[in-house]
């Protein structure tokens, strides 16, 4: 929608004209004739609102535009209706917005300096802490005095709001997937910053900060409730811990949005879920010489790890599986009493998931029966499933005022959404409970994630911030001026 409105009174960067604007907005009964200076789709908006025409001027503006009908208008690949369209257009428009995106825009520089400052504090799984404790620092000095670590050792903070509205987390995740031994020093080289965790999440990290400093200093008041969570236990063996703590505190959450890393064209809106189990088999054990024809727990594991490896998954739903890690026996002249592999099965779909996951141990049990009866039972092998992660399929709508608000947020940033994707991220857990979430990116762009030459290049970085913003008073609502989408 905006694409087209800057499209329409677009001009060249410094010069200025006005333009007459005379819309007839028919259902309205009136006829709406602003003098526009138009430097830019907000002023446009602006000059409706501040002729004191909100409701009819607006409307009669998006008649004009062919954006008023029957039929929803599109914003990339997502379907906006008008009355969201006319909301986020009055928050675009408010002259509080319009100079904190600016503001956003001229202090990204400190914001790269905050985020090489955050990359620097080593994060593991479960070793969280000492970045917890800065970031607490840091969100109380950008305006929440009250921020603290809760007893899953989340950083949270809560702006309340005029206390009729929403209640809307948007977080970013304190852990990375490197050991506490991993050098995370930052280096900048011919424009990109390159260290361990400088993207997944030092910059969903920083663009959370700077996005708390822009509202607290903006002088607006939010409808709803914001609660902003550097949440530790997003990666790996984290399990999503520090989200699961969250909606077992805050019940009432309304909606949700992830900051996770770089990129700003695309948004995930589905779940991928996982589950993932150390597979445990256990024996007798014996000499490899003298107790040779005794059943062998790692012979076993091999049995299975063959069958698993030739099970048939689907494309569409997406599905796949995989051994990570193998351990087990006592020495190379022993015959194994224990072996151990790891199996990360995953799907975008449940059924499909669980479909699997029986499969898996199915084939399982038929390799330990197979090992046992091959020595003729002289010993026998047992098998265990323990779970070492679960996460959980979901979705949010395309239809969701919360997907059509993030997707007007793209567009007012000039960065148009692409895609609509589906990913294992810390909005797993809003989406399968029914809880409205999405995932974004915080700007800029990154490669390598997950290695040690992780980097990032922070070409329009700020447009993450600005997007956060934008997308969160589209949200939560501004006290006079719009309502909540939540």
């Amino acid at each position: 929608m905006f694409a087209v409105v800057r499209q329409f009174f677009r001009l060249q960067a410094g010069s200025y004209r006005d333009c007459l604007v005379r819309l007839q907005a028919g259902s309205y009964g009136r006829h709406c004739s602003v003098r526009l200076q138009a430097g830019s789709y907000g002023r446009i908006v602006g000059a409706c609102l501040q002729a004191n025409l909100r409701s009819s001027c607006l409307a009669a503006l998006l008649l004009a535009l062919g954006l008023n009908n029957a039929h929803a208008q599109s914003a990339g690949p997502v379907s906006v209706n008008d009355e969201v369209a006319a909301q986020f257009a009055l928050v675009a428009a408010d002259p509080r917005v319009q100079t904190t995106l600016e503001q956003i825009a001229a202090a990204e520089p400190e914001t790269l300096a905050e985020q090489v400052r955050i990359t620097e504090i080593p994060a593991p799984p479960f070793g969280e802490q000492r970045r917890a404790e800065y970031y607490v620092q840091q969100m109380r000095q950008r305006g929440l005095p009250d921020a603290f670590i809760d007893a899953e050792g989340n950083a949270v903070g809560l702006l309340r709001g005029t206390g009729d509205g929403p209640l809307f987390v948007i977080a970013a995740h304190l852990d990375t997937v490197f050991p506490l031994e991993t050098d995370v020093s930052v280096e900048l080289r011919d424009g990109r910053y390159y260290a361990p965790g400088i993207s997944d999440d030092g910059r969903g990290l920083t663009a959370l900060l700077t996005l708390i400093e822009a509202i607290t200093s903006s002088g607006i008041r939010t409808v709803g409730d914001i609660l902003f969570v550097g949440n530790v236990g997003e990666e790996g063996p984290g399990d999503l811990r520090g989200i699961k703590a969250i909606f077992r505190d805050y019940p009432d959450i309304d909606g949700f949005v992830s900051i996770d890393g770089s990129g700003l064209t695309r948004m995930t809106t589905g779940g991928t879920g996982s589950r993932r189990f150390a597979v445990e088999f256990t024996g007798p054990g014996g000499h490899s010489f003298s107790a040779f024809g005794m059943v062998s727990a790692i012979h076993a594991m091999g049995r299975a790890i063959t069958r698993i490896g030739d099970l048939q998954v689907p494309q569409t739903p997406r599905t796949t599986f995989t051994v990570g890690t193998v351990t087990g026996g006592t020495s190379v002249n022993s015959i194994a009493a224990d072996a151990m592999f790891e199996l990360d099965m995953r799907s975008n779909d449940a059924a499909e998931l669980a479909r699997l996951e029986a499969r898996v141990r199915e084939v399982t049990a038929q390799a330990v029966a197979e090992e046992n009866a091959r020595w003729d039972n002289n010993g026998e092998i047992t098998v265990n499933f323990r779970l070492i992660g679960d996460r959980p399929t979901g979705s949010t709508a395309p239809e969701h005022p919360l997907v059509q608000v993030a997707a007007l947020a793209f567009e007012a940033v000039d960065s148009p959404l692409e895609a609509l994707r589906t990913s294992s991220t810390d909005s797993n857990i809003p989406m399968s409970l029914g809880v409205p979430a999405i995932t974004i990116g915080g700007g800029g762009s990154s490669g390598g994630e997950h290695a040690p030459e992780e980097w990032y290049e922070p070409t329009d970085s700020h447009k993450g911030p600005q997007l956060a913003f934008l997308l969160t008073l589209g949200l939560v609502g501004i006290e006079g001026l719009s309502a909540p989408q939540l």
